[in-house]
């Protein structure tokens, strides 16, 4: 039976923003000089390394979604001495630590395994038991605990090939990660790109984002939560665009993505400065123009959002006051502007068109 409640909040969801570079042609490819090792983990090894996250799945959107049958049968596959697809992994030149790429419903199911719970949940008060199921007679049922000690030390001592993924050139651009990423974790619902970047550029820097996207005049003016990120996304291209809009190239998603990898671990005033920039400006924003800003329509226009916000936090910057009925004001004049109503409405991410959208907007909040 079709969930009509949650259909009808999936669309608008999707209705509540127009961006027009989500559906944007990568023509800037860049060669990525991409090395590669491999290493023989043993199943024990590799929960030891989960346990102490010196390999560490990633926070994403994406839940575990195997079933006890399906991680059961992979467990079966180890323990029968079956070969097993290999996973993948990236290394963190800062930490040593190893993301998983790919891999993650195998991992994940090894350490509920020998942690012999399946699937922990924090707000559950009771525990699943990780007993076998739909499994060989011998192995039926049998927890991590229960195995025979013979099948214990066989599973232990099961190999699991990695592949482990690091970028050696172009220096000043690191995107690399994040397409492999992209385009390994194709199975089921595509990823969206923030999703992904929550994975790969963890840190700081997206922590503060999860955290300004609960902020009440946030809310107000985007809507409601979007399950997909775009409105954590948003926030990010704000300050990558405060940041370096006049340095901007195509593609859009990896202009934001050189800048969360530059700034994946803010210093302690960066952090401060970030904060209060984006809360200040967005506040100001929701105070002044109270009906829901940066619309032609009932969709959040982005290239209105990013480029109005920048043009504010550049007067906020300055430390020149500015009251609420200049903001108002300025935002009517600005959105009566032709020359940038034309660059609101097509080829948003064109450079040319993008650096002229943002200089004309700064300008009338200048004035």
């Amino acid at each position: 039976m079709v969930d009509l409640e949650a259909l009808k909040a999936l669309i608008e969801q999707e209705e509540n923003f127009q961006d027009d570079g989500e559906n944007e042609e990568e023509n800037n490819c860049v060669r990525y000089d991409i090395t590669s090792y491999g290493i023989d983990f043993d199943v024990e090894g590799l929960v030891r390394r989960l346990k102490r996250r010196d390999i560490f799945v990633p926070e994403f959107q994406r839940e575990y979604v195997w079933n006890i049958s399906e991680a059961s049968r992979f467990i079966e596959s180890l323990l029968l001495g079956l070969p097993v697809p290999g996973i993948f992994l990236a290394q963190e030149p800062e930490t040593g630590k190893m993301l998983v790429i790919d891999g993650q419903q195998r991992l994940l199911s090894l350490k509920y395994f020998y942690d012999g719970e399946f699937k922990p949940q924090e707000s559950s008060k009771t525990k699943r038991v990780f007993r076998l199921s739909n499994v060989l007679k011998k192995y039926y049922e049998k927890t991590y605990e229960t195995l025979d000690s013979r099948d214990k030390i066989n599973l232990d001592n099961a190999v699991i090939h990695a592949t482990v993924v690091k970028q050696e050139s172009p220096s000043e651009d690191d995107t690399s990660i994040y397409h492999i990423f992209e385009r390994l974790n194709s199975g089921g619902r595509k990823l969206m790109p923030q999703e992904i970047r929550v994975a790969v550029y963890h840190g700081s820097l997206i922590d503060l984002a999860k955290e300004l996207n609960e902020i009440q005049v946030w809310r107000d003016i985007f809507g409601p939560k979007n399950d997909r990120m775009k409105d954590v996304e948003l926030i990010l291209r704000f300050f990558a665009m405060k940041e370096g809009f006049a340095s901007y190239s195509k593609p859009m998603v990896d202009f934001i993505n050189r800048f969360c990898a530059r700034n994946r671990n803010l210093s302690k005033d960066k952090l401060i400065y970030f904060r209060e920039l984006f809360t200040q400006t967005v506040t100001a924003f929701a105070q002044a123009l109270p009906e829901r800003p940066f619309r032609l329509s009932r969709a959040l226009n982005v290239a209105i959002f990013e480029s109005c916000m920048v043009g504010l936090a550049e007067r906020l910057s300055s430390g020149e006051d500015i009251e609420l009925n200049e903001i108002a004001n300025i935002y009517d004049r600005l959105m009566s502007d032709g020359e940038f109503e034309d660059l609101v409405y097509q080829s948003t991410t064109d450079t040319k068109n993008l650096i002229r959208r943002f200089e004309i907007a700064i300008k009338y909040f200048q004035s």
